[in-house]
């Protein structure tokens, strides 16, 4: 017997590539094109390195307490982990145990998966209607728990909160998870419904809105119960997850809400300027409430866009999947990035024959 035999084997998540040219415009990865709140780099030039040769605090307790006060919730509700990926990942292992598959879209976050798989949980996708919204009805079936994305993506479609109700109503005996990493930029919050759903577990993060992707930094909110079960996992494999710059960074980040707003508002005002002009060239979309668009054209294939962008070293994101394969999601970058990416579409679309 070979020890290969023994070896877990799972396909991978597959990101947007990460090229590094003087001149790109890279628009594939919803990366915010701002940097972070101008305290984030004052206090990254003052900090002390000395301190780095200590273990950082395992309950991140500073940033813990800067995320409570923010969004109006005791400490205990709280949890942080290096990135949302992170988060999300130690609660599929740590609430999606029942053996019953869990439910997601079957166009949605291609990580949901991957983790499902890696931690062999059984799953089942429900397909979203032909304007890309869910369907609630599709998960009032049997399950062992549900995620889903609010905004979507790679849609970009908002789900009333209703929607997000009657969905926890229909599943008061499991848990749902509702990932809103792209909230911050059009969207209502599914965190009011905390005070009457027990099983409910809202997930974001500072990679978007916040302009923190570099430094891994994500949070959930729920009960205190399902907070503690998180910790639980956490602690029984690596207590010193997150770093001590992040952790000093993060909260001087939740702390600059102005800074914040600020940002969240300029993309959404490019993201609808945008639209209009894409429009103009021959191209539909979901009205993403995102910091991207999920696009197709009428007349020219997505991959063919996809190559030609490329060549110009503008990249966008594409897959070849079902259902999504003739569409392009493009981040929201600034208004200087989306006026080239404009420039070039209209000569290249202009251009065919």
């Amino acid at each position: 017997m070979s020890w290969e035999e023994n070896v877990r084997r799972v396909v991978p998540y597959v990101a947007g590539e990460q090229p590094h040219k003087e001149h790109m415009i890279k628009l594939n990865t919803n990366e915010c094109p701002y940097p972070p709140a101008p305290g984030v780099a004052r206090l990254a030039r003052q900090m002390d390195c000395n301190a780095l040769r200590l273990y950082p605090d395992a309950d991140t307790t500073p940033l813990v307490e800067a995320l409570a006060e923010r969004y109006g919730v005791n400490r205990e509700q709280v949890f942080v982990g290096v990135g949302s990926d992170d988060v999300l990942s130690l609660a599929f292992l740590t609430f999606f145990n029942s053996g019953r598959p869990i439910l997601f879209p079957d166009v949605t976050y291609s990580f949901y998966d991957v983790w499902a798989n890696l931690y062999r949980i059984p799953y089942r996708t429900c397909a979203l209607d032909e304007e890309w919204h869910i369907q609630p009805e599709d998960y009032r079936q049997e399950n062992g728990g549900i995620i889903f994305p609010n905004p979507n993506a790679p849609t970009g479609v908002l789900e009333r909160l209703e929607t997000v109700e009657e969905i926890l109503r229909a599943n008061p005996d499991v848990v749902v998870i509702v990932d809103e990493a792209y909230i911050d930029f059009g969207g209502v919050s599914a965190l009011p419904l905390l005070e009457t759903y027990e099983n409910l577990l809202v997930v974001q993060t500072f990679s978007k809105s916040r302009a923190m992707a570099g430094l891994r930094i994500g949070f959930c909110i729920g009960s205190e119960k399902l907070i503690g079960c998180l910790k639980d996992v956490k602690f029984s494999f690596n207590s010193y997850t997150m770093n001590l710059p992040a952790q000093v960074l993060g909260v001087e980040a939740v702390r600059d809400d102005a800074y914040f707003r600020e940002t969240t508002g300029r993309i959404a005002a490019t993201r609808e300027r945008v639209k209009g002009e894409m429009r103009e060239l021959g191209f539909s979309f979901p009205d993403s409430q995102a910091n991207f668009l999920f696009v197709t054209h009428r007349t020219v294939p997505a991959l063919s866009i996809f190559q030609a962008l490329r060549e110009a070293d503008i990249y966008v994101r594409h897959w070849d999947k079902p259902r999504i394969s003739n569409f392009l999601r493009v981040t929201i970058g600034t208004d200087e990035q989306m006026d080239r990416l404009l420039a070039f579409l209209r000569e290249y679309l202009g251009n065919r024959p």
